[in-house]
């Protein structure tokens, strides 16, 4: 049976806060839905407002968590769903490690904000990821270079439901249009390479690593 990529595509999530702007949404969802790439809209909190169908057939086989979703808020997802591990591959390394970074830049350049804090808050409530926040990034910054905090033209591993695809990687593209950027949004875009040829240490079939398990201490 051929892969099915299904869904409707859902309406965006309420980030416009006039008309124009919510037709504007609706239309480049349109525009996602195009793309054969898995693809989404977040907010600067990775609250997600838009999807396609790649995306959500590439996390369809994901099980339920309350705040973790990966339509919702993919980086809870990334940080806190035991299945992330199933799709992300080198989920730590290479997913945890550069997301969790980027969101502590996050949070020094915004200040106060009500969606940065909440997620600051659930770190702070896991003892591993708060020693990685506080401990282990400045460690892991000096060890790969500024650069790796960056997603766009990052290279990452996946695990594609697709079994044709299987273990692979994908190119992170990111783009931002003038309209989206007002709307304080950004979309991104797991762009599917080939798939890789060599064993890796962690190619994400493990369920139930819902936190940084080793992470260095900072000297």
């Amino acid at each position: 049976m051929a892969y099915q990529a299904g869904g409707q595509r859902p309406a965006p999530r309420p980030v416009a806060e006039t008309p124009e702007a919510q037709a504007y949404l609706e239309d480049y969802a349109g525009l996602l839905e195009a793309v054969s790439s898995p693809s989404l809209v977040v907010d600067h909190c990775w609250d997600v407002a838009l999807t396609n169908s790649a995306f959500r057939s590439l996390f369809g086989g994901v099980g339920p968590h309350p705040t973790a979703m990966p339509g919702d808020n993919f980086l809870r997802f990334v940080l806190f769903h035991p299945d992330a591990p199933t799709v992300l591959g080198e989920h730590e390394s290479s997913w945890c490690l550069p997301m969790l970074a980027h969101f502590a830049r996050t949070v020094e350049s915004h200040g106060p904000d009500h969606g940065l804090q909440a997620i600051r808050r659930d770190i702070a409530q896991d003892p591993i990821m708060e020693a990685a926040y506080r401990q282990g990034l400045p460690h892991w910054i000096r060890s790969v270079g500024e650069d790796a905090v960056e997603h766009d033209g990052a290279v990452r591993p996946l695990v594609h439901p697709d079994p044709r695809r299987g273990a692979t990687e994908c190119r992170v593209v990111v783009e931002t249009s003038r309209t989206l950027e007002e709307l304080g949004c950004t979309r991104l875009t797991f762009v599917p390479r080939e798939a890789r040829r060599t064993p890796s240490r962690e190619r994400g079939t493990r369920r139930g690593a819902s936190h940084l398990r080793v992470v260095p201490a900072a000297d």
